[in-house]
């Protein structure tokens, strides 16, 4: 299935899940965040959490400033 992800399209597996969008792309482990169509997923539901057909994926990363 096709589902986007920060912006551009990517063809995953029909059952995918977070986990499998963030693999996808080689996001790093650690320090990001994720919301699928608008809604933020914690960490601990990526793995279990489904993505439907032409889910808008976002990973943000955090980053340090002032």
């Amino acid at each position: 299935m096709k589902v986007e992800i920060n912006g551009a399209a990517h063809d995953l597996a029909d059952e995918a899940t977070v986990a499998d969008a963030l693999a996808a792309i080689e996001a790093p482990g650690k320090g990001i965040a994720v919301a699928v169509d608008g809604q933020v997923v914690r960490r601990a539901d990526w793995a279990s959490t489904r993505l439907a057909a032409n889910a808008a994926v976002e990973v943000l990363t955090a980053v340090q400033g002032g």
